[in-house]
Order: structure tokens, then sequence, then C-alpha cells
């Protein structure tokens, strides 16, 4: 199973801000035994939205998306959402519901009077309106929902849970305090059948005064002879080593183990000079 990102906004791609959920993307997967395939950076471009949106639909992929979503003349991706799968927009019964409510909580605590009828209450409404067919995300900050669309290459999958493999895009806000936790809750209610803590190892080992291209045959013979992955890693200026590659092997723990054996085995041939080794999980 493959989990990607589309992080939606000008501002992250000018700098105004910092992405923020990138790496927490990698932290609440990798929590999990799982990994972060691909991440998409767009800017607030309907075309590039689209565009983007089509791609992750085609994948069949479980595709997090991060922003725009939404009722301010700069928030695009309901619309493109629609687009992307050919189907109207459609105002959301629960959605509507939460929303409805959540105005009505904000009247009680500024001390006045809700008025269903504002125009700016009426506004709000529309961050409710969501392709035909999606499921709402709770958004337990303020109750404002995200929602799911599944794939069209995975149409006989209605709803997400642990009987299925549900594939599609989950439309989350920009905002870290509310989008994190709803991909965690999103996570734990529909991936956990797919969780591998400690099916996953990564074990490397820093080496001094090597070239790459000297490495290169003991990597293919190494990839080749177990079923890993072998990675290695230069650096030029590392504050704490120096110029230096970070060579290792990554997998499941018991093949890595043979694995990374072989290779320590193999660098003893260039008489190299060895640092610490590392082990990542």
């Amino acid at each position: 199973m493959n989990f990607g990102l589309i992080i939606i906004g000008d501002e992250i791609l000018s700098g105004k801000r910092s992405d923020k959920h990138l790496t927490k993307a990698i932290e609440l997967l990798s929590a999990r035994g799982l990994q972060l395939s691909y991440a998409d950076y767009v800017g607030d471009a309907p075309d590039r939205i689209t565009a983007a949106l089509v791609r992750a639909f085609a994948s069949g992929d479980a595709v997090f998306s991060f922003g725009g979503i939404g009722a301010t003349p700069d928030d695009h991706t309901r619309q493109c959402a629609g687009q992307a799968l050919g189907c109207d927009l459609v105002l959301h019964p629960q959605a509507e519901a939460l929303i409805l409510e959540r105005m009505q909580d904000v009247a009680r605590e500024q001390g006045t009077v809700y008025d269903p009828h504002r125009s700016d209450n009426a506004h709000r409404l529309n961050m409710g309106v969501f392709p035909a067919g999606a499921q709402i995300i709770p958004n337990p900050f303020n109750k404002i929902p995200g929602f799911y669309c599944s794939s069209p290459v995975d149409k006989h999958v209605s709803t997400p849970g642990p009987s299925a493999v549900a594939r599609g895009i989950y439309f989350l806000p920009g905002f870290p305090v509310m989008a994190h936790p709803m991909m965690e809750w999103i996570l734990d209610t529909h991936y956990p059948h797919l969780f591998a803590i400690g099916a996953w190892i990564e074990k490397s080992v820093i080496i001094f005064g090597a070239m790459e291209a000297t490495l290169t045959p003991l990597m293919e013979q190494i990839e080749t002879a177990h079923s890993v992955k072998v990675f290695s890693l230069p650096s030029v200026d590392n504050p704490q080593f120096g110029r230096h590659i970070e060579l290792g092997v990554k997998g499941a723990p018991l093949v890595v183990e043979r694995a990374y054996a072989d290779l320590l085995r193999g660098l003893n041939q260039f008489q190299l000079k060895l640092g610490p080794e590392l082990v990542r999980t």
C-alpha cells in the first residue's frame, strides 16, 4: 500500500509559512510501521491542483491532501476535487449539521444570538460542499469536517475499513493543529490492519575516505543477494563527521541482519576507516 501527500498553498511555495505536514506525516506513518511514498507541493492554481488530484486518484494510493478546503476565494481544493472526479458539488448533510453546530457554539462563546440567515453564517456552509458521494472526516478542533473521496479505480470500496484497503484522497485543512489529529484518526480507524511495527529496520555505518563509485559494485552485490534496499548518503560538511559516506541497508529485520553482515565483510577488502554504526526502526 502506498501513502502519498499533496500539500497545497501559495504561502508554502512563497516561504511565508514553513510546511509542517511532511515531517509530521512521516512521523505518524513511521510510528505505525508505515512509510511515505511521495509528496507533491502545489500552489493555489486550480489547473495544477486538479491535475495533481487526477494523478492521485489514478494512482490507486491512499493520499492525504492538506489545504484549500475553506470557503475563501483562494480556496480551490473542493472545486478541483469535483472536477478531477467529474462530479457535482453538493452540501453534505452531516457536514451541514456540524457547521451549524459550530456556528451556534461560537455564538454562545461570544455571547451573541445565532442568526442562521446572516450572510457570513450562510457563507460558512460552503465549507460543507463536497463532491457527491464524499464521506466526512471528523475534526476534533472545531468540528468543521474534512472529506474523503474514493479512487475511481477502486470504486468497489465504498467505505474505508479493515475489510478492504481504501484507496482515494483524504482532504484535510491546512492548519496543522486540525489536520494532524485528523490524519492520525484516519490511520487508526481505517488502516490498523496495515500497521507493521517492527517489520522494518535500517542499519548503516559511517565510512571515511571512500568514493561512492568504489563502493557501487559491493552495493549491487548486496542488493542482488538479499531482498533489501542498499543506500549511500554522502556528505561533505557534516558538523559531526565531516566528509563521509553513510552506507547501509533497509528492509525486514532478519534479512537486514544477514545483508548488513555481508556488507561489513565486503567493506573489509577496502581497508577503510569506519565510524559508528547506526540503527533506525
